[in-house]
């Protein structure tokens, strides 16, 4: 369990609708450049969090897992910026993710980007960044830990968490 400090904070979920709504709120403050970086079990709740967070950005379409696809891209009405859902599960190794131009996306001012299994490329992220790991509790339960990186990620924790939890 990590040691909690300013740069991290930690949450409940007491079911998948509740982590939707988590990732809505988040969503409703991204802005471009901004790096979402998702890590957990399967089925520990990154798609339902990516989709919350969707819901909340504003895309005209919703988030559906990209394993398969790899990158989806999704936009929102009057608005350049997009939204970038990633998934590297059945990607393996430095090379085979670099063939889907991740390092592009990455901190693009014109890009939000959501990344499923981040910890599979671990060096290709930008300092710039919030980390959330999804942790299983029990069958409907799950921690989160967002925990942030940069000036830019702080300042949306620090917004993140007043909007949570008013503080």
């Amino acid at each position: 369990m990590p040691i909690l400090t300013a740069d991290t904070l930690e949450f409940i979920s007491r079911n998948p609708e509740q982590t939707r709504r988590l990732g809505a709120r988040l969503g409703h403050l991204l802005r471009g450049g901004d790096v979402i970086a998702l890590v957990g079990e399967l089925g520990s709740g990154k798609t339902v969090f990516a989709q919350g967070i969707g819901e909340g950005w504003g895309t005209t379409t919703p988030l559906i897992s990209p394993t398969f696809i790899l990158v989806r891209q999704h936009e929102r009405y009057n608005d350049p910026t997009r939204l970038y859902h990633v998934d590297l599960y059945r990607l393996e190794g430095a090379e085979a993710i670099a063939t889907i131009g991740l390092e592009e996306l990455l901190g693009d001012p014109a890009a939000v980007t959501i990344v499923e299994w981040a910890d599979r490329a671990p060096d290709l992220f930008p300092e710039e960044r919030l980390r959330v790991e999804l942790r299983w509790m029990d069958t409907y339960r799950r921690a989160l830990t967002f925990r942030a990186f940069g000036v830019r990620h702080r300042a949306l924790l620090d917004d993140f968490r007043a909007r949570l939890i008013g503080q």
